[in-house]
């Protein structure tokens, strides 16, 4: 009999100090696998970019609504992050490294890299006006 995936859904307003919300929440909810310390870091270092992305450019000058929804399916880590925000023009564009829109901040513009860098598979999907979801995909290499 196959086992059913496991999931946790977490919604929190778009401020700072949730982007340290996010990463304790996903890192609780994968030690049921017992990743290696190395991925765990990964995982919770991409889905701090994420959520850092929505805190600092989906709703630059007000607060919202960050979704985040991880998945466990086997040795598969599927991560969710959505926003209700400004959406992104030009996703291509954005996911180019060292791209910013905020070149007068301390903005490196490499949050998708690294993204990329940590996961397997990285998908952004995003609407002008509506809002972004970026899938964090990772297969871990541990085993229970």
């Amino acid at each position: 009999m196959k086992r059913p995936q496991n999931e946790m859904k977490l919604c929190f307003p778009s401020l700072s100090e949730n982007e340290r919300l996010a990463r304790v929440a996903v890192g609780g909810f994968l030690a049921q696998k017992n990743p290696r310390v190395d991925e765990l870091s990964e995982i919770k270092t991409a889905v701090s970019e994420a959520v850092t992305n929505c805190i600092v450019h989906a709703y630059r000058d007000t607060i919202g609504t960050v979704e985040l929804t991880a998945k466990l399916s086997g040795d598969e880590v599927y991560i969710k992050i959505k926003d209700r925000g400004c959406g992104i023009e030009d996703v291509e564009k954005a996911m180019e490294p060292l791209y910013t829109t905020l070149p007068d901040e301390e903005r490196s513009g490499l949050g998708f890299s690294v993204m990329e860098s940590f996961t397997d598979r990285v998908t952004v999907k995003s609407k002008p006006g509506f809002g972004t979801a970026v899938v964090l995909i990772k297969k871990l290499r541990s085993k229970i």
